[in-house]
């Protein structure tokens, strides 16, 4: 646990030092859970977001994408139920003061035995080796059935109160569980009550006919409301989709995590629209095509699991979560819930308006289905960059620190390094950046000894150095370093575009997922 947590300390200092993430107004003490993106977070972020845009609309024929506002009309949100429902179970410790998401304790203590079964069947694999059952040994072990059994009643009891919302239920199983606060060890818990998340604001020149309003907590009603809209003026045929990206906003009590957990955040964003019926076939197809974009960022299979949802939102009649293995375990990265027609219904309810699709081979209108994608950007950003982060023992003993992004999503592609700064080194240097620069972003490094150079880049995650030597002058070659492997070779100037473009494709990543 310990060394998880270091983990995640170097992550936060990481992102900071090296011009990631900064904590937000940090001149007047920063804003709890607020972050801003520097100058090399803004490109990585921007970059996992064109990967997702790819593989969403631009390779998709029945996907297209919209960018709806941030601010609504209020009944959007009567609607859509979070007026009523968009609540979290929060309970206080009163010795520490602290406050907790009461679900979000259980979870953990969940999560524990879970791992607990885990460790015995990793023990066990280690022992038959490739003559492994794992199904069969989790089924006939009892001290490992015995936690997965206790894992899954606690689950089930947890989904059962919080649905009926019956909150003395779920504080009663706290406290039989003698769950304490993380921080001083205390169970002397409050009642958990429910809080809801949205920001109000107001729109109006003055404040007796200002109108009530709220910051989006979601981008996927801008994207209901304009379902005909699109339909329409797209000529689209159902099963179609509609994608966005974009800001959304929650006023999180317990805001923690980095930027796993904030109060402004981004989402990305699908709403599958389908034929009544068809819902579970095109929420599998989803899950697996999911899955299949986020293992080709090559972060490694084991990190990844899904989570069925016990507790089905007022929306849902089937949910998943892709988990991701976190420096703080694994935790939801992206949901995949099958909504029914629940949204559209309740606009048509509110507004008066039909939002319904005419059936051209059936003849008929009705109200589609959706099944729903939902990646946080944020959280995706953090997934990326801890896995990427790695400190490596090298064979003289001594060691770097190395952030190995997927070259597609780096925020530098190359770094073009002058060997001096005379002799023409710098200027052969520079014309090489504004050759590459029309198609990668590029960086020039003159500053400190040639391997200090190196070791900065490979801390920036950039995936190749470009160094220009006397030898350059004569036959136009450079060195071209790979950041992972640390090789070195000898190649042409007038190759280094194809060499970079081969390796940072976007085609080549989502090719991974044929």
């Amino acid at each position: 646990m310990a060394k998880q947590e270091d983990l995640f300390k170097n992550v936060v200092s990481h992102a900071k030092e090296y011009g990631f993430i900064f904590p937000s107004s940090e001149i007047y003490d920063g804003l709890s859970a607020v972050y801003d993106y520097a100058q090399n977070g803004v490109e990585l972020k921007k970059n996992i977001r064109d990967y997702w845009w790819k593989s969403m609309v631009q390779m998709h024929e029945n996907i297209v994408g919209i960018d709806a506002a941030i601010f609504m009309h209020p009944t959007t949100w009567k609607a859509s139920g979070h007026v009523d429902a968009f609540n979290d179970p929060l309970i206080d410790n009163k010795d520490s003061k602290k406050r907790y998401r009461a679900d979000v304790l259980i979870e953990d203590y969940a999560e524990k035995l879970n791992q607990k079964a885990q460790k015995e069947i990793e023990k066990a694999r280690g022992r038959f080796g490739d003559a492994f059952d794992e199904a069969q040994f989790v089924a006939t072990n009892e001290r490992v059935k015995g936690y997965l059994d206790q894992k899954n009643s606690i689950l089930h009891r947890m989904a059962k109160g919080l649905e009926s919302g019956d909150l003395a239920d779920v504080k009663a199983l706290i406290e039989e569980l003698e769950i304490a606060c993380p921080e001083s060890g205390s169970r002397n818990w409050t009642e958990v009550r429910q809080f809801n998340l949205m920001f109000g604001t107001k729109l109006g020149a003055s404040a007796d006919s200002a109108m009530d309003l709220y910051l989006r907590p979601e981008t996927a009603q801008g994207i209901f409301v304009n379902f005909l809209n699109v339909q329409k003026t797209g000529r689209m045929k159902i099963p179609f989709g509609i994608a966005q990206t974009g800001k959304a906003f929650r006023n999180e009590i317990v805001a923690r995590q980095f930027i796993f957990r904030m109060r402004e955040f981004e989402q990305m964003e699908m709403q599958f629209f389908v034929k009544p019926g068809e819902e579970m076939k095109y929420y599998e197809y989803w899950k697996e095509t999911r899955l299949k974009w986020h293992l080709s960022l090559g972060l490694g299979k084991e990190n990844y699991r899904f989570h069925d949802h016990e507790k089905l939102a007022h929306y849902a009649n089937a949910a998943a979560d892709i988990e991701f293995n976190f420096p703080f375990g694994f935790k939801e990265l992206e949901g995949i819930h099958s909504r029914t027609d629940f949204d559209l219904k309740a606009h048509e309810q509110y507004s008066g308006k039909k939002l319904q699709y005419f059936d051209t081979e059936e003849n008929r209108n009705y109200v589609p289905y959706v099944v729903e994608t939902s990646v946080g950007l944020d959280r995706m950003f953090l997934a990326v960059f801890s896995k990427a982060l790695q400190e490596e023992t090298l064979e003289d003993g001594s060691t770097r620190t190395v952030l190995r992004l997927p070259s597609v999503l780096a925020p530098t592609k190359a770094a073009v390094l002058p060997l001096v700064k005379k002799d023409g080194l710098p200027e052969v240097a520079k014309e090489i950046v504004e050759e590459l620069k029309w198609d990668f972003n590029v960086a020039y490094d003159e500053k400190d000894a040639v391997g200090r150079r190196y070791r900065r880049q490979d801390a920036l995650g950039t995936p190749f150095c470009i160094t220009v030597d006397h030898q350059t002058l004569e036959d136009k070659t450079v060195t071209i370093r790979h950041r992972d492997s640390m090789e070195q070779a000898r190649v042409a100037i007038a190759d280094l575009r194809g060499i970079i473009a081969n390796e940072v494709s976007m085609r080549n990543w989502l090719m991974k997922m044929k």
